[in-house]
């Protein structure tokens, strides 16, 4: 008997419930008392079970009735869910969002875009990729992900959209006991080539033999950019991170920015987002890209 419990009758329960009589219900769901009192005595009879008392004027659950109503709003949420995501797939809505963005996104940017998504598309899942350099784009060319945040690199590939989400200070930094922090004014180059330059790897093919900011032949690479934070705390290296990760560093003494004589040690990257042009991101994909503008826009205003 419980294979024929219907949805409709489930629905029934929890309005009679929520409204405190049948005739309540019954205006609620615009149908008449009399049909919401025998749905409600089939749905008993089929559960065998009471869910209501009827003894006095108006209706109240029983102990019984009181459990199963958190049941059967689990399982009417569970329908609308069902029926919200069947009707967003019909409509071009994404089975599952794949991105993939670069380590210099602020953290703060990215957790609070994807909040505002978890609460729009709670259905919707996502996978998010934090890469670097040919990385973040080798994925999006291949249609594994629907777009990636990039600093620029290849900015006029003919395949690529890209639309501007931010731009994001970066410094060169060492650890006071360093040898550069201690240099004592503007450091030239060929200082600079007597020390091991921490450098982000690139886990891609695409750009691997690109060496954007590479400025001494001594190189560690870190696929990392934690691990890279590290070692630059501990004097392992010298090298560049976003200014927000290294902000707080700076401030207490335990990193120190760096000045070059002849190349710029402090600049910006600006970051953008980027999908193929001829597969952009469908509905739930442009929503977050366009809640990472928000977010990113915002967080340059408070800044």
């Amino acid at each position: 008997m419980l294979d024929a419990v219907t949805l409709d009758q489930l629905r029934t329960f929890i309005a009679a419930a929520e409204t405190g009589s049948f005739s309540a219900a019954g205006r609620k769901l615009g149908r008449a008392q009399s049909v919401v009192s025998q749905t409600l005595a089939n749905l008993e009879g089929q559960l065998e079970v009471q869910l209501f008392d009827r003894t006095n004027r108006s209706p109240t659950l029983t102990p019984v009735g009181r459990e199963l109503l958190a049941d059967a709003r689990v399982v009417a949420s569970d329908m609308d869910r069902l029926k919200a995501r069947a009707k967003g797939l019909a409509g071009g809505l994404e089975p599952e969002l794949s991105v993939v963005v670069h380590v210099f996104l602020p953290t703060d940017v990215l957790t609070q875009a994807v909040a505002g998504f978890h609460e729009t598309f709670p259905g919707t899942p996502l996978r998010i990729s934090v890469e670097g350099m040919g990385a973040v784009i080798e994925p999006v060319l291949e249609g594994r992900s629907s777009f990636g945040v990039r600093a620029p690199l290849l900015t006029d590939h003919p395949d690529l959209t890209a639309e501007r989400l931010m731009t994001v200070p970066y410094m060169m930094v060492a650890a006071p006991q360093h040898p550069l922090a201690q240099y004592g004014g503007p450091i030239p180059s060929q200082e600079l080539t007597q020390h091991v330059q921490l450098v982000l790897s690139d886990r891609s093919q695409l750009t691997s033999k690109t060496n954007l900011g590479v400025l001494s032949p001594k190189t560690w690479r870190l696929s990392d950019m934690g691990a890279k934070h590290a070692f630059l705390k501990a004097g392992l290296g010298w090298g560049g991170m976003p200014l927000y990760a290294v902000e707080e560093d700076i401030a207490k003494g335990a990193l120190v920015p760096l000045e070059f004589e002849e190349t710029r040690a402090n600049a910006s990257i600006s970051l953008s987002a980027i999908y193929r042009t001829d597969t952009p991101p469908g509905p739930a994909g442009r929503w977050l890209l366009d809640q990472l503008k928000i977010v990113a826009s915002q967080a340059k205003a408070s800044g």
